[in-house]
């Protein structure tokens, strides 16, 4: 929200955001050590457990943001100007999002309630109450909304991870030290900031896969870009 709004020359926002984000970096670097690259998780668990100042931290800085949503929503979702520079700017049809594979906030902008965590669930994400966010008009705007509702998805998915928090190891026994994975192809998939992220693994049960591929959700989401934007004048956020 902060960057967007920068490019269209809203600097207001932006101080609103590194505000929020500071906060989530501090709880971050309490527990990892870092505020930018954490190397936390390991094959097995847990680089250490988190603390009672981190579980409090979190807890104060989920609890008043409602408020925040809506002086958000006051600031700029309402705001006259940015709501002209997005409605009705690059929609992106649901056949055009199938024919090139786009996900996250692309596709569920229009209209089609595609999210990893639900449909092939994974992790913990069938243990949490959460919905996921979806607009028709296909345009610049529905995107955005599709934006600010994750957040509060993702709040929502917060309170609920600390309530069911479970007591117990943060490491698993004689994790060994070299990993080899049985002859045969892997494919695993789970839901990343701009959409489905993709890992497959060709395995010859030897200790460096016979081949290992990466599939980002942002080489989909920008390959409809040029279909997308033709007629189009305006700068098109594909957000």
């Amino acid at each position: 929200m902060g960057a967007f709004l920068l490019d269209l020359g809203g600097f207001t926002p932006l101080l609103y955001a590194f505000d929020d984000r500071e906060k989530i970096l501090d709880l971050l670097e309490g527990i990892t050590g870092s505020r930018l690259t954490y190397s936390y998780f390991r094959i097995g668990g847990l680089y250490n457990d988190i603390d009672d100042e981190f579980l409090k931290g979190t807890r104060e800085f989920v609890a008043p943001h409602a408020p925040r949503l809506k002086l958000y929503k006051a600031l700029v979702t309402e705001n006259i100007i940015f709501r002209k520079r997005l409605i009705g700017i690059g929609p992106i049809s649901k056949e055009l999002c199938r024919k090139y594979g786009a996900t996250g906030p692309v596709i569920r902008g229009s209209g089609i309630a595609y999210d990893v965590r639900q449909l092939e669930p994974y992790s913990a994400y069938p243990e949490f109450d959460f919905f996921i966010p979806t607009f028709e008009d296909g345009d610049s705007m529905s995107r955005y909304l599709v934006r600010m509702e994750e957040i509060a998805q993702s709040l929502r998915i917060i309170e609920q991870a600390l309530d069911k928090l479970p007591p117990g190891p943060i490491m698993a026994e004689k994790v060994p030290r070299v990993l080899k994975l049985p002859a045969g192809d892997y494919c695993y998939a789970v839901e990343a900031a701009r959409g489905r992220f993709m890992v497959r693994i060709v395995s010859d049960n030897k200790e460096i896969p016979y081949r290992v591929k990466l599939r980002t959700p942002s080489l989909s989401n920008l390959s409809l870009f040029e279909e997308a934007s033709q007629g189009c004048s305006c700068p098109m956020p594909l957000l």
